[in-house]
This record gives C-alpha cells, sequence and structure tokens, in this order.
C-alpha cells in the first residue's frame, strides 16, 4: 500500500481548468477541500467567442460565489429572437428583461467565453486551498484504496483523495472508464468576433437573434458593452465530417448560404478569419462515477450548441457536486454516485433537447411552416413556463435524495 499524506487524503484533483474544471475547483474549496487544478495548456486561459448564459447559470455562479464577477463582465439583452432568414418574418420574440428576473431569480445575459472564465479564475485566486498546475495533461488515473493517481503526459503521478475530470469533450478519462464513440453530427460551426465599428447598423440589437434558414442558421448578438459581436454560423455539412477544429474558408462558408435574404448573410462577408468547428455529442450514459473517479461537463455530457447550455450545465455540476460532497464528506463514492444520480436525467434532458432544437433551427419545406407557426404569437408567460424546467434549477435542490 502507497503511503499518503495527510493533504493528499483531502486534496481533490481536478482534471481541466476550463470553465468546468476552475468551477469545480471552487466549488472544492468553498466546502473545505484543497484542490489541485491540472491543465494541459501552458497558461490557465480561456479561448473562443461568445457564449449565452441563461438564470440558471448566474443562480450557480452566485453558489460558487463569484455571482457579482460574472454580473460585471456580462451583456443584458433585450430579449431573444428567431428570425425566418427565407421570408424576413419574426418567428419568435421572447422579452428577456425584468419579467424574466422576476420570474426566474436571475437575467439572461451573453458574455464572451473568456470573460466568464475569468470572473472563475478570479475566484479562485482569492480562495485558499487550490492550486493551478499546468502544463500537465491527465492522461491515466489509478485507484487504490487510499485514493487515485493522475498519471499526465510525462509520466508524472499526481495523488490525491478523488478526480473530477472537466477534461471536455475529448476526456481522457471517459476514454479510460467510459470509451464510447462520439457521435459527428455532420453540422458544421463558424464562429468570429466582429468589432462593432464594422457590423451593419441593421443588425445591432441588443439581443441574441437566431437566423433560421433550410439546414443552416445564423446568430449574432453584442459583446464586452456592444464594442464586439459574436458571429456564428451553422449549415449541415456536404461532406463526411470527422470531429475537429481548425481554421475556416470563406469560400465554403459563402456557399452554404444560398436562398437566404441579404440581411442575415451580410453576416457571412464581415470576419477576416473563421474558426471551423465540426460538431458532435455523445449518447446520454447512465454512469459518470467510477469509485473515486467521477466526470463533470463536456466529459460526462458534451451537447451540441442549440440550446445554448453547455457552460451552463458545467456550472450547475460543479455546485451539485459540492453540495454532494459536503453532505457525505467521508464517503467520496457515495457522494459521487449522488452527484452522479442528481445530474444524470437533467443533463440528458439538455443533450436531447438541443438536438431537437437544432432540427427546429433548420427546418424547411412544410416542416418550416410548422415551426413558424409553432410559435408565432406565444405570450411570454408561456414561453417562461416551457423554459421553467431548465431556467429555474436551483442549488439549494439540486442534490436528489
Amino acid at each position: 500500500m502507497t503511503m499518503t499524506t495527510a493533504t493528499e487524503r483531502e486534496r481533490v484533483l481536478v482534471a481541466g481548468g476550463g470553465i468546468g474544471g476552475l468551477a469545480a475547483a471552487l466549488a472544492l474549496a468553498r466546502i473545505g477541500r484543497p484542490a489541485t487544478v491540472l491543465e494541459q495548456a501552458g497558461s490557465i486561459g480561456e479561448i473562443g467567442a461568445g457564449i449565452q448564459l441563461g438564470p440558471n447559470a448566474f443562480t450557480a455562479f452566485d453558489a460558487l460565489g463569484v455571482g457579482e464577477l460574472a454580473r460585471s463582465r456580462a451583456v443584458y439583452v433585450e430579449r431573444m429572437a428567431m428570425m425566418d432568414a427565407v421570408d424576413g418574418s419574426t418567428v419568435a420574440s421572447l422579452p428577456v428583461g425584468d419579467a424574466l428576473r422576476a420570474r426566474f431569480g436571475n437575467p439572461y445575459a451573453v458574455i464572451h467565453r473568456a470573460d466568464a472564465h475569468g470572473a472563475l479564475l478570479d475566484g479562485v485566486r482569492t480562495q485558499s486551498g487550490i492550486e493551478l498546475v499546468t502544463s500537465t495533461r491527465v492522461e491515466r488515473v489509478e485507484q487504490d484504496d487510499d485514493g487515485v493517481v493522475a498519471i499526465d503526459q510525462h509520466g508524472r503521478r499526481h495523488r490525491g483523495a478523488a478526480l473530477v475530470a472537466c477534461d471536455g469533450v475529448r476526456s481522457a478519462v471517459r476514454a479510460q472508464y467510459v470509451g464510447d464513440p462520439v457521435r459527428v453530427s455532420g453540422h458544421v460551426v463558424y464562429r468570429a468576433v466582429v468589432d462593432a465599428p464594422d457590423f451593419p447598423a441593421d443588425l445591432r440589437w441588443n439581443a441574441p437573434v437566431v437566423w433560421s434558414g433550410p439546414d443552416c442558421h445564423l446568430v449574432h448578438y453584442p459583446l464586452r458593452g456592444g464594442e464586439q459581436y459574436n458571429v456564428v454560423v451553422t449549415f449541415h455539412s456536404r461532406q463526411q465530417e470527422d470531429w475537429s477544429v481548425r481554421e475556416g474558408s470563406r469560400d465554403e462558408v459563402q456557399s452554404y448560404f444560398a436562398g437566404i435574404l441579404p440581411q442575415p448573410r451580410q453576416l457571412i462577408d464581415l470576419p477576416k478569419s473563421w474558426k471551423r468547428w465540426a460538431t458532435a455529442d455523445r449518447e446520454p450514459i447512465g454512469r459518470w462515477s467510477f469509485g473515486r473517479a467521477t466526470l463533470l461537463g463536456d466529459a460526462a455530457h458534451p451537447m451540441l450548441q442549440y440550446l445554448a447550455q453547455g457552460a451552463c450545465m458545467a456550472l450547475e455540476d460543479a455546485v451539485t457536486l459540492g453540495e454532494a460532497m459536503r453532505a457525505d464528506p467521508d464517503d467520496l463514492p457515495g457522494a459521487f454516485a449522488r452527484y452522479e444520480r442528481s445530474r444524470v436525467a437533467r443533463t440528458a434532458r439538455v443533450v436531447l433537447s438541443a438536438r431537437e432544437m437544432g432540427r427546429l433551427y433548420h427546418a424547411k419545406g412544410v416542416e418550416r411552416l410548422v415551426r413558424n407557426d409553432l410559435w408565432r404569437g406565444r405570450t411570454p408567460e408561456r414561453f417562461y413556463d416551457a423554459l421553467e424546467w431548465l431556467y429555474g434549477w436551483r442549488a439549494e435542490r439540486c442534490l436528489a435524495d
């Protein structure tokens, strides 16, 4: 049996320093558990473009002690809108100001991914008990009666009481314990950020706007106080896709948006460079926890982007994990099993609902007409009722019995 120190008997290893990993470390530290974050990059940071934050995300930020930090960096939008990119009609327009705040206790907002990550990082740096280790990619996990050992790419061994795998959609820990394939969607996403002076005046709406077209859609919304705009376009690829991220091609993206109106189509002419994501998710699984190791965020439930809930679910996961460990601090495998029990059905619903929302976004022919009739004229209260299951999440009720 390997001897362990008192600190190692308490310390939890967190694989990955993204939004989920930092949130998990904060949740652990707030219940008195020291945490070591093992991040593969050379520095702790975040790349990407804009993300949307539902009220449930701010509820989680509050539970992690960084609610005001996150709020100070967000852009508060007036509404969410879906437009028909073929005829220009408004399919749905949902106010997300005072009425939504009153219903769910928190706002709907948009934020640059780096700013959301930065709020968590600032919280981590002011919270005792969290160690950040960079240039360290967890490749394998070993367990014994005393704890876990995470083995990195250099063969170094990191010992702790348990491990939380927040290592993303390409999780090495999930590969070790589950080994399931990804489900490549065939949907390709191009993302870019455009400075406000270069953004068309007729699209400067204080709202996340979806322009829905046949087998495609376009999204835009303001970032960083309106100094920039997030631009996202998605299309069904004509070719067999592999799950990947690479530089985008202006010629390729231009070729997919025939048949939509000039107003939304001008979005694809704006960026000087694009990042291209060939997207994938995985089938929901009923087991995330394996003794003293558990999965969190994209490692547990990678999802397509159509509900804008990837980061929100990771934040909820972290809060729930902390509460499970607070409730049962002396039985980590038992606490992990309760965390899993509390999260599997909810996150699976989001994964499956996101797929279905993608179908609605990209409806064509008669299905497009059905979609437009489905939402047109719906009152805000009916939309809020439909979103209660998602936005009404509360930290104090997050644990399953």
